[in-house]
């Protein structure tokens, strides 16, 4: 075990977009852990979307990182050291450490994972967060019927992948928005949506026209501002949206005003935004059925991953800008 740890802190708030300058790189002992605690060295580290919402001191459905806190993340490590019976060194298990080499937490704030069939990472994507953020949010919110058609923006992305996969699985029409030919040739010929709008090709509203011609019976939203408005046009009477994430918004002065809005009335939508931690009674449901769905080979996914703590906050820059393809993971080890 080394004898110093590395961490990620906040160091200063944006106002827009987020730079480098904003994160800092400190060294320091490695934790020592205490009763009933985990000592965790992290392998993997998730980036996120949600993650820009906590460098802010907006008011939020959670509390804000503190200025010089250990940024805020989910990872995926080995214990390395216990005072809680449930866990031995060797262990793997996710947690939410955050932005660090080691963690030591409580026994309860970790989950022990088994990596026979499913990698340690996927545990942080398609079976992990992500996966379960995607599967409650088609089933419960949306409640597609075979049939129907399911449109997902940032299809290509961790969330978004999962989503249309599950909507195919019920037997729907899968139609995802992605930015770039080369991500929507990977939403329609990897993961098996039916079609995919390049929201790049500058055709939005026409090529949107042509990929909807009997409209959208559900909406899983992941990024909001023009994208939204455009496909509030072409709902259906009844249809469904999740309102998952709004990241064309995350890093912007200006917010984006939705002109659409009339549509939410005239065609009686149902529209609801959740956060997932809230409705952790559902986790374990749908990791088993994502959990067999990966291992089997039935669900795929992508990775983009950066090489090294010190990489991790041009890669979440890169993130929010898009750049990354599929889940965004930090390897540590």
């Amino acid at each position: 075990m080394a004898d110093h740890n590395l961490q990620i802190v906040l160091a200063d708030r944006p106002t827009g977009w987020v730079d480098e300058s904003h994160f800092r790189l400190q060294s320091g002992p490695v934790p020592e852990p205490g009763e009933g605690e985990v000592l965790v060295r992290n392998h993997w580290l998730s980036l996120d979307p949600y993650m820009r919402g906590r460098m802010s001191d907006a008011k939020s459905y959670a509390e804000p990182v503190a200025l010089g806190g250990v940024m805020v993340g989910g990872t995926a490590g080995e214990v390395v050291a216990s005072r809680d019976p449930q866990f031995r060194p060797g262990d793997k298990v996710v947690g939410m450490l955050g932005w660090q080499l080691y963690g030591a937490v409580p026994a309860r704030a970790l989950q022990k994972v088994d990596t026979t069939h499913v990698p340690l990472s996927a545990y942080l994507g398609p079976v992990g967060m992500p996966g379960v953020t995607a599967w409650y949010g088609l089933n419960a919110i949306c409640e597609p019927k075979a049939g129907e058609t399911v449109v997902v923006t940032a299809a290509s992305g961790a969330v978004g992948s999962v989503v249309g996969q599950l909507a195919k699985a019920k037997g729907c029409r899968a139609v995802g928005v992605a930015g770039g030919a080369e991500k929507c040739r990977y939403v329609v010929e990897e993961l098996g949506f039916d079609a995919c709008v390049d929201y790049k090709a500058g055709n939005l509203k026409d090529d949107l026209k042509a990929a909807l011609p009997g409209g959208l019976d559900c909406l899983f939203e992941n990024v909001g501002g023009e994208i939204f408005d455009a496909l509030l046009a072409r709902t259906n009477a009844f249809a469904r949206i999740a309102l998952c994430g709004l990241i064309a918004d995350y890093n912007t002065t200006d917010p984006y005003c939705v002109k659409n809005i009339r549509a939410v009335l005239v065609s009686r939508l149902k529209m609801q935004g959740f956060i997932v931690s809230e409705h952790m009674e559902q986790w374990p449901a749908a990791l088993r059925e994502l959990a067999g769905l990966v291992a089997s080979g039935k669900l795929h996914w992508r990775e983009s991953v950066a090489q090294g703590l010190e990489q991790a906050p041009a890669a979440f820059i890169g993130m929010l800008k898009g750049k990354n393809f599929g889940k965004q993971l930090v390897k540590l080890i």
